[in-house]
Formats: C-alpha cells, structure tokens, sequence
C-alpha cells in the first residue's frame, strides 16, 4: 500500500497570536502568509465590534508621520512600514481605499531630531521662513498617507483570513490557561486542536493585567478628537508645540477629517470631555480655516459655528504607551511537557504608544524574524 503524504497544511507550526488590533492583525498577517505556520487570532474584541475603550486601534488618526522629535529605535521599523503601506496605497491596490495619499505640512515649535527622519518622506522639503506660523522654529512640507482605520483593520482581518487564518472570539485571566489548553478553550475551537507551540502577545495595555505577563511598564497615553465631515479637505497638517503637545488635521478617504488632540499621560477616562473637545475645535479652526465650508470662507472668515454642523463624532482612546518603548523580544516559559522539552516562546509585540500603525509592519518583520529563531533553536541555546 503506497504511503499516505501528510497535507502541506499539517505541516504548518500552530501558533497563536493575542489581540487583534492593527498590531495583532498585521503580525497574524505576516505569519500566515509565509505559508509555514497555521495562525490564529484569540481576541475579546474583533474590528466589526461597536467601538469599545478596551480596543485602541478604532480611536486612532491615523496617518504615518514619522517622530521628528524623538530620535528612537522604532524609525527603523517606521520605514518598512511606510514603504508597505504606500505600496497598498497604490491605485489598484485590494487595499486602495484604506488609504489617502497627501500633502501633509509640519510646523515645529521645538527642535527636531538629526538626522531628521522625515527627509525620508516622497516630495520632502524644508519650509521657508515666510511659510511658517507664528512663533514657529521649522517646519517641512511632504507626501504621506493616511488610514481610514475601520476599513483597514477589516481589510487586514479579511486578508488574513483568505489566506486561511482563523479568528477565534475569546479571553483569558493568566497566560498560563492558554498554554495548556490552546484554542480548544474557546467557541470555534476543536477539541483535538494541536496545542501552540509559540504565542505571540500583541495587546496592548492588556500587557498590563494579564496574569503571568503583568507589565507594570505599560500605562495610558489618553487621546482625544473630533470627527469632521469636510470633503474639500485633503491635506494634512500638524503643528507641535512641544512633547505631548500638538494639534493636528488628519483628513481620510472616506470624507471624514480627523481633528486633534490630546496626550496625557496615565489618564485612563474612557469617554470625551466636552470641554476639551470645544479646545481642540478651536485650535483645528486656527489651524486650518479651511474645515469651514468653502461657501463660507469665499464671503468672510471662518467661525466655530460654521464647522459645528459638521461634526459628526468625537473618540476617545488610551494609547498603550510603555516605559522604555516597545516590548520586542522572546520570553521562554514554562508550557506543557509536549512543548520543546517543557518550554513554550511568547513572543512579545506591545507597548507601541501612538505609533502602533506606522510600525506595524516593520514590528511584524521581527516578530517573525524571532518566531524563526526561536522554533528553531534548542533549549540549551537559548539558555534555559
């Protein structure tokens, strides 16, 4: 009797991602289109959910900006990130209209980094003393792109699963429930499910409370916006005052104009505060007149009440910032005794702050870069 060939498709590493935010989503993405490992997303919160203060990623602006103040490590990753989303901005791309490409201006209260990573940007070009506002230092002038956040993310989860991931609706107390009992534990899980043999951790300030993980450096950067309906707008605009202080215009695809906002550290209120939102109306207003209707600006000048109809929404979310920067690495812990001699790698993907869309897919190249090393090296080198 000829022999049986094992399905390609039993041959593929389980493995687990934690968390489906665009951190979560991009990084299953990643693995699973490699084609050597079957991945599965357990996640409390999906991106077709009514939007919840527990899932970050449905708040966010979002556009890709690169941290000219700070010089950090995760430029690096900004970079892979920026030349694959522009590469799904293209016309014609699945993911077109995920996407706006613009003229975005930068205004600049404080000193930048050098080297100044955005040089890197298409169409870069330093402002000249004229074209600056008020009391303002620097500023430059480039083509980015920005994210409509609810069609990306479900464009990232449809992707995955096309490409045969499975998304599993569920949540754990301790990390250790998951290593004994893998996807089986959840609604859609198979009884005889192969246990993982990685998890990867991507959620965000759940980092903080999750048992066996409990990250003490993870904390709130507490963010709000107003949401503007103003399709005559598309361009971008950012004027920074200093660390944490910015206002910024952030038009979408979908017509929508994202006007911000706040940073403050560890405050954890769930919902917008009137008040604030009247301020960042005002700052947006002197920032870009433009977000008044141009009926209005072609006979005087624009005024609060002529955007307030306009105003379609406001979000509020908790940026997962933590101590130190992004938590990047492999810790090996105690699993079953199937796995690898009793030791299981969870590979760590969080603290992203406000950067997490614009690192995304860069954090995706390493996790999968230490997911390899991992599975492929023995116990002994890996010190344990």
């Amino acid at each position: 009797m000829a022999a049986i060939s094992q399905s390609p498709a039993l041959k593929k590493k389980p493995i687990v991602v934690l968390g489906a935010g665009v951190v979560g989503l991009t990084t299953a993405v990643k693995l699973q289109e490699t084609g050597n490992y079957q991945v599965t997303i357990v996640a409390e919160t999906i991106p077709s959910d009514p939007k919840t203060i527990k899932y970050t990623s449905q708040w966010a602006g979002a556009h890709h900006v690169y941290d000219p103040i700070n010089a950090t490590s995760q430029h690096a990753f900004e970079e892979t990130t920026f030349n694959a989303m522009w590469e799904l901005s293209a016309p014609g791309s699945p993911a077109e209209e995920s996407f706006l490409r613009i003229p975005q201006t930068e205004y600049f209260h404080v000193p930048r980094a050098q080297p100044d990573p955005l040089e890197k940007m298409p169409n870069f070009r330093y402002l000249e003393p004229e074209e600056l506002l008020p009391g303002c230092i620097s500023g430059a002038t480039f083509t980015t792109v920005t994210i409509d956040v609810p069609i990306y993310l479900n464009y990232l989860l449809m992707r995955f699963c096309a490409q045969g991931g499975r998304v599993l609706r569920g949540s754990i107390q301790h990390i250790n429930q998951l290593l004994e009992g893998g996807t089986r534990l959840f609604p859609g899980g198979g009884a005889h499910d192969p246990l993982p043999e990685a998890v990867i951790v991507c959620i965000g300030l759940g980092a903080r409370f999750l048992g066996g993980i409990e990250d003490k450096k993870m904390y709130p950067i507490r963010g709000q916006t107003v949401l503007i309906r103003a399709p005559w707008v598309r361009f971008g605009r950012t004027e920074t005052l200093g660390v944490g202080a910015s206002t910024y215009i952030i038009p979408r695809r979908s017509s929508d104009v994202i006007v911000g906002g706040t940073k403050v550290a560890n405050d954890w209120y769930p919902v917008s505060r009137p008040e604030i939102t009247l301020d960042i109306l005002k700052r947006g207003l002197l920032l870009c007149p433009e977000l008044a209707p141009p009926e209005i600006r072609a006979i005087r000048g624009p005024r609060l009440e002529d955007v307030l109809p306009h105003v379609v929404g406001e979000g509020c979310g908790l940026r997962p910032a933590r101590e130190g920067g992004i938590r990047l690495e492999v810790e090996w812990v105690d699993g079953e005794p199937v796995h690898r001699e009793g030791k299981i790698p969870l590979v760590h993907n969080y603290g992203h702050g406000g950067y997490g869309y614009q690192s995304s897919w860069g954090c995706a190249d390493k996790v999968l870069e230490l997911l390899d090393g991992a599975l492929k090296t023995p116990i002994a080198k890996a010190g344990l």
